[in-house]
């Protein structure tokens, strides 16, 4: 592969049996890197969570290549599969639905297993976007120290992982789903001091993007949409 950039070329040689954790959008297609293009054109095989999310991606810029199903409920077997296919040579990429895998994502699963199969098999990373690292960038809070907490459980444990963000000093960032974005917001408003700054981000890149703005007593005066996809983030 060759990379170009700033009219230099920087030469990138992929040596067989690679792993490369490649980043893609977490809505506008527009943000996919040249590198990622570049390593997904050129592997035997892409690992995707949702094979019909990410042949979409790969039909929109027109790359005809073997996908195979890799997610939170794929077996060892799997990951074995997986990592002969890597001892044989062959180099893979490993995709989320969107944004980074192993963020909130099960590729850190895999990234670990390979990892200990020996030096002989690398695993290299191809960054891009990220809803938390994007979220993050606007919502103008502190960023020196964050804490990020994934996703809340959906059912039991939940008050305790509300009273953990209200006990942390630092920033605090989170996902949540359509689903559960009105019950997460009740949760805060129970919890959470009602002066800490909160800003919340909607469907980032997308089409009906939204950030929400003020003071964890305003939620209660905010009108939010519950469709999409959450990055909340408290000060």
């Amino acid at each position: 592969m060759i990379f170009k950039r700033f009219g230099g070329t920087l030469w990138a040689s992929m040596k067989p049996g690679t792993l490369y954790i490649v980043a893609t959008p977490i809505g506008n297609l527009g943000d996919i890197t040249l590198r990622a293009l570049e390593v997904l054109k050129a592997v035997d095989l892409v690992l995707c969570e949702d094979t019909r999310e990410t042949r979409k991606v790969l039909e929109y810029f027109q790359l005809t290549k073997s996908v195979m199903s890799y997610h939170q409920h794929s077996s060892e077997v799997v990951e074995q599969d997986i990592i002969e296919k890597l001892k044989e040579g062959k180099n893979i990429a490993l995709v989320t639905d969107a944004g980074t895998p192993g963020i909130s994502d099960p590729g850190n699963k895999l990234v670990s297993a390979v990892s200990r199969v020996g030096e002989h098999l690398s695993i290299v990373p191809i960054p891009g976007p990220s809803a938390l690292t994007a979220a993050l960038s606007v919502s103008g809070f502190p960023t020196e120290k964050f804490l990020f907490l994934g996703f809340p459980p959906h059912k039991n444990k939940r008050k305790k992982f509300f009273e953990e963000v209200a006990a942390t000093p630092y920033t605090v960032a989170f996902y949540e789903s359509s689903h559960r974005i009105k019950k997460a917001i009740d949760e805060i408003q129970q919890i959470v001091d009602e002066n800490r700054e909160i800003c919340i981000c909607r469907e980032l890149t997308k089409k009906f993007e939204q950030i929400y703005r003020g003071k964890v007593r305003d939620l209660k005066t905010m009108v939010i949409s519950e469709k999409g996809e959450f990055v909340v983030i408290i000060r």
